[in-house]
């Protein structure tokens, strides 16, 4: 077995899980009315680590995430290729509808929900965080303010 990633040996695992719960428990994920996340994913992520280390999820709320296709998310964030590739999440595939510096936006493209959903995806040092919502505009932005939230949590500890 190879040498553990330094990103592994700097990692608070305690202050991460704490703000996690805290968080997602703090009426911010939940399939009711109300909530402005339906699901949030946290995956493990070093994008200069080698490829044989798999990201692992590291939290999850609301969603069961399928190892495989969490692998295969990896791979496409890994790529960088937004604007040629469409990715899943729980089965579902988004297209990406906005790139930023440290986060990306998509859309649904197979939803049953009139008003559609939408994924907002922030890349950390350490982590890929996945905030899935359902809505358009409105819904959009209480999700973008509620994810960032817990991103910059993680950023201020260069998690």
């Amino acid at each position: 077995m190879g040498p553990i990633p330094s990103v592994c040996l700097n990692m608070d695992w305690a202050f991460v899980n704490r703000s996690w719960e805290k968080w997602a428990s703090n009426n911010t994920v939940g399939s009711s009315d109300g909530h402005p996340l339906k699901a949030a994913l946290l995956i493990n992520y070093d994008p200069t680590g080698p490829s044989r280390l798999l990201s692992t999820i590291a939290e999850e709320e609301g969603i069961e995430a399928d190892p495989i296709e969490v692998s295969q998310f990896v791979n496409f964030v890994k790529r960088c290729n937004y604007q040629s590739e469409s990715f899943f999440i729980n089965s579902n595939q988004y297209i990406v509808t906005s790139i930023h510096e440290s986060w990306f936006c998509g859309r649904c493209m197979d939803t049953s929900n009139p008003a559609g959903e939408g994924a907002i995806v922030f890349k950390t040092p350490s982590f890929l965080f996945v905030a899935l919502y359902e809505g358009s505009i409105g819904a959009a932005s209480r999700a973008m303010a509620a994810a960032d939230r817990f991103a910059w949590q993680l950023e201020r500890r260069n998690l």
